[in-house]
């Protein structure tokens, strides 16, 4: 199952087990049992007798395995073959539960290991999800370090009768004491403020608290991210506040086009980004979102970015990176129906459609690429187009066109996303050419049709324009002084990687041509001596 180097690699990262501990696994006949008793077993004979294998495991759900220490901890239970984008959840599960310590922030982990009440957890994900191991491995780290979690990861593509059952549509999706807790991508950071009630106004008061920045910048994607080493890299006092560092480049799943790395991934790339950014002693804020942008005669001769929790950061620069989001449809039945058969994630969510029917709306390369992706999984797939000609590139629409089970289907205009009110059913949309209107019987609708940039909360502040997005000139200043803008959320054209890195260097490079040009505000003082702060964290 696992290669020599595979094996190697796993074999080396079992050496930092520091206590024993067993893995307690149910099984059946199944192909999948078999598949996973032989993962189990590899990792019993590289783990050289530090953990050791139990197949009289009563758990449910079978195929499944338990991890359990003498003490009887942690609650933690797998109910899939982990491996995929899940390999590395387990191998860090396996660690942790040995004794190797985890590399969470300290007072993230406190707050893990102080958090009150009886919480089980079920995580279900997929195995081709690359949003799923985040909220895989924080839950599991819960349940490691705190006896008062119960966690169950759950393949959604092994259980499918219990996916069913459950109205399970989108993944990751938890449940907690049996009601739903949290769907989506989120940080142990996220889901430890929703469970600990007081994290919020705690966090608050804290980032209120803080000395003003050299700059500022909102968003922590690849504009974001360069933006904050090159300033750092200028010695001046840096920070990033960003709602999910990586931003938009965590959903993305193969990177083939940033020079000089031949092939990566989203997350992959996402965490080389943070890595390179903490290298650099950036104060990283990460889970917090921005509502409002004040300007200077508000806060004191500073710019200020007022968050959603009701803190202001004050910085004597600025630079917005927020990126953008998925388009929605904007049509009946696509909110109602979002998690519950309307999908914008074919990666993640697709293999819980398999055997279905589902549609693809838009044609450019990300639905094509989505309708090729899902036409090996699901049954049929239709693909609709709104123009009279799809947009992808064509050697992506000679491979589409060459699908058995696809569907193409130009000049369509999508209605109505229609369901039962459990679950999506149909959709109704409109040929633009006869002027008729046709219902589709699906259960699933993936939407592709383009990014919107989220520069909402900066409406009557910023200029922007009619598509939303911050006006830049070429030097990546915006309409007001000392606020400078990069990335997917301005005017600047072709919305790539390399380019909003690009950009983000280059406002960071204005930023501090306008800082050493500017006078500090004479309410608070900026330290002149910032070795210390962008020294390399201990």
């Amino acid at each position: 199952m696992l290669d020599a180097q595979l094996q190697t690699q796993l074999q080396n990262y079992l050496t930092y087990v520091k206590q024993p501990f067993e893995l307690v696994a149910t099984l059946d006949d199944s192909a999948s049992s078999r598949e996973l008793l032989e993962l189990l077993q590899t990792i019993e004979r590289l783990s050289e007798g530090k953990i050791t294998l139990r197949t009289d495991g009563t758990a449910v759900r079978r195929p499944s395995f338990a991890i359990r220490r003498p003490d009887g901890t942690p609650n933690l239970t797998f109910a899939a073959v982990p491996l995929g984008h899940e390999f590395t959840s387990l191998v860090l599960a396996l660690l942790w539960a040995g004794g190797h310590p985890p590399k969470v922030a300290p007072e993230a982990l406190a707050q893990a290991r102080a958090l009150d009440g009886e919480h089980h957890f079920e995580v279900f994900m997929s195995l081709s999800c690359h949003n799923c191991p985040d909220v895989v491995q924080a839950l599991a780290l819960l349940a490691i370090v705190n006896p008062r979690v119960h966690t169950t990861v759950i393949d959604g593509a092994l259980f499918q009768q219990e996916v069913e059952q459950r109205n399970v549509m989108a993944v990751p999706l938890v449940l907690r004491n049996g009601e739903v807790f949290h769907s989506g991508r989120a940080s142990l950071e996220e889901l430890l403020a929703k469970l600990d009630t007081g994290a919020a106004a705690r966090a608050a008061a804290q980032l209120a608290a803080k000395e003003p920045f050299d700059v500022l910048i909102v968003g922590g994607g690849p504009a974001g991210a360069a933006a904050a080493v090159y300033a750092a890299r200028k010695g001046i006092r840096t920070g990033v506040v960003a709602q999910r560092f990586g931003g938009q480049v965590n959903d993305t799943l193969a990177i083939e086009n940033y020079i000089s790395v031949l092939e990566t991934d989203g997350p992959k790339f996402a965490a080389a980004l943070e890595a390179q950014v903490r290298h650099y002693g950036v104060d990283l804020i990460n889970g917090q979102s921005a509502a409002a942008l004040l300007p200077p005669e508000a806060v004191g001769g500073y710019v200020g970015v007022r968050l959603d929790n009701g803190a202001t950061l004050r910085a004597r620069s600025v630079i917005l990176a927020t990126g953008a989001r998925w388009r929605n449809l904007n049509v009946p039945g696509e909110a109602e129906y979002k998690n519950r058969g309307v999908a914008y994630c074919p990666h993640c969510d697709g293999p819980l459609f398999k055997g279905k029917r589902v549609a693809v709306i838009g044609g450019g390369n990300s639905g094509v690429e989505a309708a090729i992706d899902l036409a090996g999984i699901v049954q049929h797939v239709t693909l609709l187009e709104y123009a009279e000609q799809l947009k992808a590139d064509a050697v992506l629409v000679d491979k589409l066109r060459s699908l058995p089970n696809v569907t193409v289907l130009t000049q369509a205009q999508t209605l109505e996303v229609q369901g039962d009110g459990q679950r999506v059913t149909g959709l109704r949309y409109r040929d633009r050419a006869s002027g008729a209107e046709h219902t589709i019987a699906l259960e699933g609708v993936f939407v592709q049709i383009g990014l919107v940039p989220n520069t909402e909360w900066l409406d009557g502040v910023i200029e922007r324009n009619r598509f939303g997005e911050i006006v830049v000139d070429a030097k990546g200043h915006t309409s007001v002084p000392g606020v400078f803008a990069a990335g997917d959320c301005t005017t600047v054209p072709y919305k790539q990687i390399v380019i909003a890195a690009g950009e983000g260097a280059k406002a960071a490079l204005s930023a501090f041509d306008y800082l050493i040009r500017t006078p500090v505000p004479s309410s608070a003082a900026v330290s002149a001596n910032t070795e210390a702060e962008v020294a390399l964290p201990a």
